[in-house]
């Protein structure tokens, strides 16, 4: 129940302002707890973790999307 404990902690923390490898760095550990997560899932089946997962998702996705920057448009 760690990787719980921490994956919330991790939604807690404040995300304004980072630098690139702030990005990186949270996009990392957010992949990290995502697997961990999809480990513990398989063998509970708790919906509660799931919904911790899509939470952590969505703001990994939120802050790729800030690494890549905008489309180019022609």
């Amino acid at each position: 129940m760690d990787i719980i404990n921490k994956a919330l902690k991790f939604e807690q923390r404040r995300m304004r302002s980072l630098t690139t490898s702030d990005r990186i760095e949270i996009s990392r550990e957010a992949k990290s707890l995502i697997l961990d997560l999809n480990e513990i899932y398989k063998l509970k089946k708790d919906q509660k973790i799931m919904d911790i997962m899509k939470r952590l998702t969505a703001i990994k996705r939120h802050v790729e999307k800030r690494l890549k920057g905008r489309p180019l448009t022609s």
